[in-house]
């Protein structure tokens, strides 16, 4: 009697276990923010190839701003074409665009798209020109009987209305609310796909905004704001792999069938892996070109943040024979420059974007009234409650207990007088507020200017002394 109930006990569990749905799991790598890092490539190829060779079931994903940040892509014969070289060779699946990647002009990312041997999406693009062809919102990719959905927003809290850039580069675009359109291709993809995913441009402020009431996706691979995030909200994971291609994001989903039964992530350091020999010679090869490499002067000691930006207020003030110069945080693309010499690379890197010096005449209240309006900015919240405007003149901010600025006092301009003042184009055709009177942009490149006094007045020397600075009342 006992080996007969054994029998039928195994007999059943064998009939249950042959109509368990099979586990199947889907590993996304993903990557954003790379900012054109080609060198740190070797590693990512190496780092790919050893998913790939342990996991059946693997997509590689970014989430944008692919260049802008390495003058060996931006000065490359065709610029950014290193990238996607690369992307190409390594087998990318879907991306889609960030702010950066409209930084030549649309006509040219149009070009650049016919390129890229991955799918590119995103759903709150929309275009009518034939410089820019219209971009699919959505892509449904099936790899071993899975259904799995990418949709693509990018960020256009910045411009406002368009993203991060300079305006003249998204003429004749429109840019719907990304979080609408996330929501919209939600509800038309969700019933279409198994595994559903938002790859989204708008930083990971925004994207906690959507999940707060958005449950249909099951992860969102995310860039923009340059954080680390692993975050559940709402039952949808939440990630972000910093910036500069120093780490790849890698989740883990579990289905059983169709049903995705689990979820998991981890940031994982490049540094950790030798980099593939044959992808390494290819990025030599783009890093032997000799007028980037050319040594043009150095630095005494090494420079901060706080170093680089005054170097680069004062330079343009300089050139301008001003009496104020200011520069923003976000055209000071590195973050420190150490003692030695510097190359003309090392430049294009600190400002790849081909700025110019604008001029004009401002009075303090002026220029408080540009500051306080940065500060206070609702919109663009990624550049608000900074100081984002470093200057040759020292000023202080003044700001409640709850972080909105109040006031600017500059100890050493005069009230009612109207300074010479020199800034960058890029701040001169986009920040709001900004009143002023005989106000042009000059011929004169900002990158040549540094160019130019490395030359002349090596070594340099930094002042690394913060001279603006934050008081709460």
């Amino acid at each position: 009697m006992k080996k007969l109930l054994a029998g039928v006990l195994c007999a059943l569990g064998l009939a249950v276990a042959a109509c368990t749905p099979r586990e199947t799991t889907l590993v996304v790598l993903s990557t954003n923010d790379m900012h054109a890092r080609i060198q740190n490539f070797p590693r990512l190829a190496a780092a790919v190839g050893a998913c790939r060779d342990t996991a059946r079931l693997v997509m590689l994903v970014d989430a944008g701003d692919r260049w802008t940040g390495n003058a060996y892509v931006d000065k490359a014969p065709t610029p950014g074409m290193p990238m996607i070289a690369l992307m190409n060779r390594l087998g990318y699946d879907v991306a889609t665009l960030g702010n950066h990647e409209f930084d030549f002009g649309q006509a040219f990312l149009g070009r650049m798209i016919d390129s890229m041997d991955f799918r590119v999406v995103c759903a709150n693009v929309l275009s009518d020109t034939c410089v820019f062809p219209q971009l699919p919102p959505f892509v449904v990719v099936e790899r071993q009987g899975i259904r799995i959905g990418f949709v693509g927003v990018v960020t256009n809290y910045e411009g406002p209305g368009h993203p991060a850039g300079n305006a003249a580069n998204f003429e004749g675009l429109r840019f719907p609310d990304p979080q609408q359109m996330a929501r919209q291709y939600a509800d038309e993809l969700r019933p279409q796909v198994d595994v559903l995913i938002l790859v989204s441009h708008m930083g990971d402020d925004r994207d906690a905004e959507l999940l707060a009431s958005e449950h249909r996706y099951d992860v969102v691979i995310g860039g923009h704001t340059h954080e680390l995030r692993d975050t559940l909200i709402g039952g949808t994971l939440l990630t972000q792999t910093g910036k500069n291609l120093a780490n790849v994001g890698v989740t883990t989903i579990r289905l059983r069938g169709r049903k995705v039964v689990g979820v998991d992530y981890r940031i994982v350091p490049l540094d950790g892996y030798e980099p593939d020999a044959d992808c390494q010679t290819e990025v030599d090869r783009y890093y032997a070109d000799p007028e980037l490499n050319r040594p043009v002067g150095e630095f005494a000691r090494a420079a901060t943040a706080w170093g680089v930006a005054n170097w680069m207020a004062a330079a343009v003030a300089d050139e301008a024979d001003a009496e104020v110069g200011f520069y923003h945080v976000g055209g000071v693309r590195l973050d420190s420059i150490p003692a030695g010499g510097m190359s003309t690379a090392r430049i294009y890197d600190l400002e790849p974007f081909g700025t110019q010096i604008a001029v004009m005449r401002m009075t303090p209240a002026q220029m408080r009234r540009m500051i306080l309006s940065k500060y206070n900015d609702t919109e663009n919240r990624k550049e608000a409650h900074r100081i984002d405007l470093i200057a040759t003149t020292p000023y202080e901010i003044v700001t409640d207990a709850a972080d909105s600025a109040l006031d600017v006092r500059f100890p050493q301009l005069r009230e009612g007088r109207a300074y010479s003042v020199a800034i960058s184009d890029y701040v001169f055709k986009n920040y709001r507020d900004l009143d002023y009177t005989d106000g042009a942009i000059t011929d004169e490149k900002v990158a040549d200017v540094l160019l130019e006094e490395l030359e002349e007045a090596s070594p340099i020397t930094p002042d690394n002394r913060p001279r603006q600075r934050i008081v709460r009342r």
